[in-house]
């Protein structure tokens, strides 16, 4: 087999479409013209029949002369005869002089018919194999129905059209994104959403899928890619219509997009698109373009009333404990007078009764400790003033006591003033002391609390 490769395929032969002529003459016994043992004489030359001469090397080829000598190869290599005759002029592969007639015979034909089938059939069944990527899945195909699916590595099929494969990338994390396509043939924009509070905004968003079942992901439906995309707005836009502008604008996006996830997986796994969502990101949300200015003027109004009600609920926060303390305090110092009064209201209340059962003994005594008593008390308490009654003299004695303490109030605040003055000016001499005024007519004299007890009694 090898030497019939190499004989066949030996396209660099310098001799490869050229005439043998040049090649000696193989003896044979059936040849009329046999070598004669006396080499002195001369070797005939071998006659043209019917044939030019051969063309130069710079020449190109005759393609007849190639076919001849590609017919010649095979008939040499499956047993066919050469020519007979004297002659030493080419023969075809068939055994036939050129001038005769050019019919192959049954039996090369045969041969090579049977070589090529074969190397056919080789080749054939070597189309059968295939290789398989790390990550990829191969989905078999016999006669246009799936039959099995194979992994990753050198495998081998029926050939085509027996058997086909179809690759699937079950790692690839794919994505697609809604809201990134802009205008679509004069329609409004995909990513524009109605909220529950009747408001638009103009969202974007991308979703990360796998593909789970390849088989599902292939045959299911003509566009697995386009379920996605679809199947995450249609989630997008419930979702978004269930909530108020403000959460979907500033405060619930992770919650919207977890939710909007759940349910594109439950429309995909519907339509049996064999694809696993792994996660929706939204990347921007925001109000139409239109009314964009009216949109950041509520939310500077927003931020003011927020700020309004942190600094109130500051001040609140500052008033409310203090106020409840000073009631607290008021409380508590209104219980301690309740206490207190009530207390000293007892004691008094006792004080009389013992008061009572001594006067009852001694009723004499009682009073007359009673009246000193109250007399020491409210002297103790009031300014005095000194009058002498019996002479009927019209002189009122000032309270001496209140005289002095002024007198010496005035000279401790006039001396620091006398020691800061210089040493060589005089002294200022310290103030008069005021004349006593006039004494005013003596009044009657009112009767004594004492006289007045005695008289009540």
């Amino acid at each position: 087999m090898k030497t019939f490769v190499q004989r066949l395929l030996s396209i660099g032969d310098p001799r490869w479409g050229r005439s043998s002529d040049e090649k000696p003459a193989e003896a044979k016994p059936d040849e009329a013209g046999k070598a004669q043992p006396d080499t002195d004489r001369p070797t005939p030359s071998r006659p043209q029949q019917g044939r030019d001469q051969r063309p130069s090397a710079a020449e190109p080829p005759d393609l007849d002369e190639v076919w001849r000598d590609f017919n010649r190869k095979l008939s040499g290599l499956f047993g066919g005869k050469r020519g007979s005759g004297n002659g030493g002029g080419p023969r075809n592969p068939w055994g036939k002089t050129p001038s005769g007639p050019n019919m192959p015979s049954f039996k090369a034909s045969r041969g090579v018919f049977v070589v090529a089938l074969g190397v056919a059939a080789l080749l054939w069944l070597a189309s059968g194999f295939y290789i398989v990527q790390e990550g990829q899945t191969a989905l078999i195909l016999r006669f246009g129905q799936y039959q099995y699916a194979s992994g990753a590595g050198f495998n081998w099929r029926l050939p085509y059209p027996i058997e086909s494969h179809e690759t699937v990338n079950i790692a690839q994390l794919r994505q697609a994104t809604v809201g990134f396509r802009g205008e679509r043939s004069g329609k409004k924009r995909d990513s524009l959403m109605l909220t529950k509070d009747e408001n638009m905004i103009d969202m974007q968003f991308a979703v990360q899928y796998r593909v789970s079942r390849p088989e599902d992901y292939l045959f299911n439906n003509v566009r697995p890619d386009e379920i996605v995309t679809q199947a995450a707005e249609t989630a997008m836009r419930e979702v978004v219509g269930r909530s108020l502008s403000d959460a979907v604008l500033y405060e619930n996006k992770e919650a919207i997009g977890r939710e909007a996830l759940l349910i594109a997986q439950r429309i995909a796994d519907r339509y049996g698109a064999g694809i696993t969502l792994v996660n929706l990101n939204i990347q921007n949300v925001q109000p139409p373009e239109e009314v964009q200015a009216a949109f950041d003027d509520a939310i500077k109004a927003a931020q003011d009333a927020e700020r309004l009600k942190n600094e109130g609920q500051a001040y609140a926060n500052d008033v409310i404990p203090r106020a409840r303390g000073a009631a607290d305090r008021l409380v508590e110092e209104a219980e301690g007078y309740r206490e207190r009064v009530t207390a000293q209201a007892q004691g008094d209340a006792e004080r009389f009764r013992r008061v009572v059962a001594e006067y009852n003994k001694a009723p004499a005594v009682t009073r007359e400790r009673l009246y000193i008593e109250t007399m020491q008390e409210i002297f103790s308490n009031v300014s005095k003033v000194m009058v002498e009654s019996k002479s009927n003299s019209n002189l009122l004695y000032l309270p001496l006591d209140k005289i002095i303490a002024q007198t010496a109030n005035q000279a401790s605040q006039t001396a620091p003033a006398a020691g800061a003055a210089p040493a060589g000016q005089p002294q200022p001499s310290a103030p008069p002391a005021p004349a006593p005024a006039a004494a005013p007519e003596p009044a009657k004299p009112v009767p004594s609390l004492r006289d007045r007890f005695r008289e009540g009694r």
